[in-house]
């Protein structure tokens, strides 16, 4: 009868064990013993009764390394590196005029710089009906570095989206230790044409602002939850009840950088349920009733049971998000950025939201037709709808189901839809249907999916390395190429108001946007017929009819432009910007008095509004108001000190009155600060003839003609210093 296999193991064993220097003599003599001692010592071990393995250790255990063993901090260089060289082409790019202007161009305080009085500005103010002062302090250390230049601002954008692409590979690769997925999704993060968005344009800094600080959090939290720190210890499994440890580091870094991220924007609110996720998969720290201790990724040994404890430690980060969301609704709704439901029904919103889901997807995948603003249709056809939400609960229902084995699959799509919840338009903020911009936090649980899901699903390939290595090479060059390509849209207001008209139908906001760029380049006809179409498109659109008045009063056409400006004063009463461009229309009709009320209901509205000021000192001079006209020029200069607007109009009170020193130190600070500004070398030229110093006189009129070679009282007075020259009594016109 045939041994079976288990005693015959338990005979050699057996013999082993007894008779190993029998063994050893049927060997050569000259190894008999090395082999003699090394089958004793078996023997011995062999003896050995069998003892429990010991517990766990208390710390959390990293996550095993997977791939060619490089320095973390080369590889997340590297993505930096490159982020930077493949986005360079930005730092060449100029402002935009939509929203730029009101976060810098325009804002007078934010040009100011870091000062003790703008600090307080920033934390006590909302720009364009946003709360997030940290984003307005990184403008406002823009401005004290690079001034009003656009490189300046670009290249800060630019760096932190860099710090963001490395951020995210150091991230996944401490949560995994899966190198070479987690630097794909990184990569694929950075130079994905939908962040172009976020770091092309200026006013957009929160999301690179806030991202980065998330980043930052999320990375302090996974080295809480592993208690990797030093002197951190994790309570025992099975131990003492689990809680906050107050005594690490990393647990109050982590709060600390989710605050910071919800002061540049408030789209961090989920991220206390991001940490939730990240407990499940890859921390692993769900368990029967304790809290469990990360270890090594096992995707089919995934514990399913809730820990509650797991929701106390993130108390502080719950209260934290709930108080941003309210501060953010309250501010949106009194800035009037919250959509009435009369505007939008419920049904609207709800249709719109499965829609921008599935298109967000499908422009993760496919790319195509990207603008800076989609307009909403309003009510999206029910079979797109009802496609779009079957889309939705099939992939819902397969990751669920998937749960166990694949946990990175719910995981990463449960990222997606919850991160992307806030900003989906169940509550309208704005007239868009979606924004690519809204997609960069969103788009690490979509390139996590992806990622991990391709190589879970192709581990039986023979060829898995070398077939995912060729697919993900071929995704970044694409999204490279494709990023290169958007960018080139970014480079100035026309060129990308005219691509987001080219890509998209019925679009007012691209439009409105294109006239203002042509209006500036002085293609006021072109202009006025953006703003038209503008009117057809959205006749209720109060900025449209403020913009196509600017453009009738350039022409000439002022009677048209007051009517303009009527309209728009109906539709949007609180418009500073409207009072203020009416006050300057009724001055070139000569209806001052009428033009004083529209300045000073301007700068009722906007007590900052440095223009309406100046104007407004200006028709006060012309009504012999003086001391009046005075103190609103004065306060235009302690607005802003290098407004030359200002010192010039302050220079022609001032020679009004006969202070004629006082006129010369104004012209020429206005002309320190603008040398090319032909209206203050006349005025200092009329200024200088009344001091009898002619030659000088003589040359800042010269200097004047030479800026502006048809200004008439440049000539005119320049003719009469030359006819009169040597003579003491000048009486020369002003501008």
């Amino acid at each position: 009868m045939q041994l079976s296999r288990k005693p015959r193991a338990q005979k050699v064993n057996f013999q082993l064990r007894q008779y190993p220097q029998t063994i050893a003599s049927f060997l050569p003599q000259n190894g008999r013993a090395k082999v003699a001692t090394l089958l004793l010592m078996v023997g011995r071990r062999m003896r050995k009764p069998a003892t429990p393995s010991k517990p766990a250790p208390t710390r959390a255990s990293a996550p095993a390394r997977t791939g060619p063993r490089f320095p973390a901090w080369l590889l997340a260089a590297f993505l930096a590196l490159a982020t930077l060289a493949l986005y360079w082409p930005v730092t060449r790019h100029d402002f935009i005029n939509y929203d730029d202007d009101l976060y810098v161009t325009a804002n007078v305080h934010v040009q100011n710089g870091l000062t003790l009085e703008n600090l307080k500005w920033a934390f006590s103010h909302v720009v364009l009906g946003n709360w997030h002062p940290v984003t307005v302090l990184s403008h406002m250390l823009d401005c004290r570095l690079f001034g009003l230049q656009p490189w300046g601002h670009h290249l800060t954008s630019l760096l932190l989206h860099a710090l963001n692409t490395a951020l995210v590979f150091l991230l996944l690769r401490t949560l995994t230790g899966a190198v070479w997925r987690s630097l794909l999704v990184a990569a694929l993060f950075g130079w994905h044409p939908l962040r172009v968005e976020s770091v092309a344009w200026v006013a957009e800094r929160k999301d690179v602002l806030s991202a980065g600080f998330g980043f930052l959090s999320l990375l302090c939290y996974a080295r809480y939850a592993r208690g990797a720190e030093t002197g951190s210890q994790r309570p025992e499994v099975g131990g003492r009840r689990p809680g906050v440890n107050l005594h690490s580091f990393s647990y109050w870094f982590a709060l600390l950088f989710f605050a910071c991220g919800l002061m540049s924007k408030p789209m961090l609110v989920t991220w206390p349920f991001v940490m939730l996720l990240l407990d499940y998969w890859p921390l692993k720290r769900f368990a029967g009733g304790q809290l469990k201790v990360a270890g090594p990724p096992a995707p089919n040994l995934q514990p399913s049971t809730f820990n509650f404890q797991l929701l106390t430690e993130k108390i502080p980060f719950f209260v934290l998000a709930a108080a941003a969301s309210m501060v953010t609704y309250l501010v949106q709704k009194q800035e009037g950025a919250v959509m009435s439901v009369d505007h939008f029904p419920p049904g609207a919103r709800l249709g719109n939201a499965l829609i921008a889901y599935g298109r967000y997807l499908g422009k993760t995948f496919w790319p195509a037709d990207l603008a800076v603003f989609y307009p909403h249709p309003g009510d999206w056809p029910l079979a797109e709808v009802l496609l779009a939400g079957v889309l939705l609960a099939g992939i819902s229902a397969l990751v669920l189901v998937k749960r166990r084995r694949h946990p990175s699959w719910l995981v990463g799509w449960l990222w997606f839809v919850g991160t992307l919840a806030p900003v989906i338009g169940l509550v309208q903020v704005g007239e868009q249907a979606m924004a690519d911009r809204y997609m960069y936090v969103p788009s690490v649980g979509v390139l996590m999916l992806t990622v991990w899901g391709g190589y879970e699903l192709t581990r039986s390939w023979r060829h898995q390395v070398i077939s995912l290595a060729l697919a993900g090479a071929a995704a970044i060059i694409l999204c490279g190429a494709l990023t290169r390509q958007q960018l080139g849209y970014w480079q100035d207001s026309e060129t990308l108001f005219r691509h987001a008209l080219a890509v998209t139908q019925n679009n007012h906001i691209a439009h409105f946007n294109l006239g203002a760029a042509l209006n500036e380049k002085g293609q006021t006809e072109n202009a006025i017929r953006q703003f038209q179409e503008v009117i057809l498109l959205k006749p209720d659109y109060a900025d449209a009819h403020y913009n196509l008045g600017n453009a009738l009063s350039e022409q000439g056409r002022t009677d048209e432009a007051i009517s303009q400006f009527q309209e728009a004063l109906r539709l949007k009463p609180d418009d500073a910007n409207v009072h203020y461009n009416f006050g300057n229309a009724l001055v070139k009709k000569g209806r001052t008095e009428e033009a004083i009320s529209q300045f000073q209901e301007a700068i009722r509205l906007k007590p900052d509004n440095v223009p309406a000021h100046n104007n407004l000192g200006n028709a006060l001079g012309d009504q012999g108001r003086y001391d009046e006209a005075v103190s609103q020029l004065l306060k235009a200069i302690r607005l802003k000190p290098d407004y030359p607007n200002a010192h010039n109009s302050l220079g022609n009170i001032f020679l009004k009155q006969g202070r004629t020193d006082e006129a010369i130190g104004r012209f020429q600070e206005a002309i320190r600060i603008k040398p090319d500004y032909p209206d203050a070398h006349n005025n200092l030229g009329v200024a200088l003839g009344r001091k009898g110093q002619l030659d000088e006189a003589i040359s800042q009129f010269q200097e004047a003609i030479r800026l502006k070679p048809d200004y008439a009282n440049a000539q005119s007075n320049l003719a009469q210093a030359l006819e009169l020259k040597g003579q003491s009594n000048l009486r020369m016109t002003g501008p």
